[in-house]
């Protein structure tokens, strides 16, 4: 059974120029309990946009969001039990990676001993257990991206959304986070939404691939079905002609 559901779906900004642009057009997609689904595309195609309304950070025109059957549209931010990881680690400077991690849950008044064993079991995932008295300042870029990541991980949400997490990153660590996000799907079974525009890194991470452009969604399968059945020339472009 899906447990998110997206019907009809529209979002549009005005840019004060040339009027109002259309950022996500009738968007329809499911996605299943501890699945991973890759929204791919150009830049400005709508991915991050879509990850922002299910987030609750940005507010649909028209159409649904639904979690496991309750309609979130007028749900508060804080209130969706989705946890978000940006593309810059966006951790606190004056804290350190444990106070980071553990954050949220004191915000929630979540039981001291309750945040002692998630904030551990997250570092041991993430490989941060040495790290945890260290400020930002104190760490590496990629570093701090796993502290962002163990600060949604500590939520236990029903969703992750990854907005192009890995992408300020040089290309050994990236493969290197790459592999510390198959690892929490593995050890969690997490329900993720996970945005790039960088092809490689969908096909290697996907259940199911979204293509989206112009704020359309062109197609939506596997990644071996959209490989050899691509919905059109666009999709066959972008994936670079596989």
């Amino acid at each position: 059974m899906p447990r998110l559901v997206i019907e009809n779906l529209n979002k549009s900004f005005c840019t004060g120029k040339t009027g109002p642009v259309c950022a996500v057009k009738n968007l329809n997609l499911t996605v299943a309990d501890g699945e991973c689904l890759v929204i791919v595309g150009p830049s400005g195609c709508g991915k991050t946009t879509t990850l922002r309304l299910i987030a609750g950070l940005e507010t649909p025109d028209a159409g649904n969001i639904s979690l496991d059957d309750i309609s979130q549209n007028n749900v508060p931010p804080k209130d969706r039990n989705v946890a978000m990881v940006f593309q810059h680690h966006a951790l606190f400077p004056h804290l350190t990676a444990y106070e980071n991690m553990a954050f949220g849950l004191m915000l929630r008044k979540t039981p001291r001993a309750e945040i002692e064993t998630r904030v551990r079991e997250a570092a041991e995932i993430l490989g941060l257990t040495a790290l945890l008295k260290r400020k930002p300042e104190n760490l590496s870029g990629g570093e701090c991206q796993r502290v962002a990541l163990g600060r949604a991980l500590v939520r236990r949400p029903k969703i992750f959304l990854l907005d192009e997490p890995l992408s300020n990153l040089d290309a050994p660590m990236r493969q290197q986070l790459r592999g510390e996000i198959q690892k929490i799907r593995q050890l969690t079974a997490a329900t993720m939404i996970y945005v790039t525009h960088d092809q490689s890194e969908a096909l290697a991470l996907a259940d199911r691939l979204a293509i989206m452009r112009d704020g359309t969604l062109q197609q939506i399968a596997t990644p071996a079905e959209i490989l050899r059945n691509p919905a059109n020339p666009f999709v066959t472009e972008f994936l670079g002609g596989r």
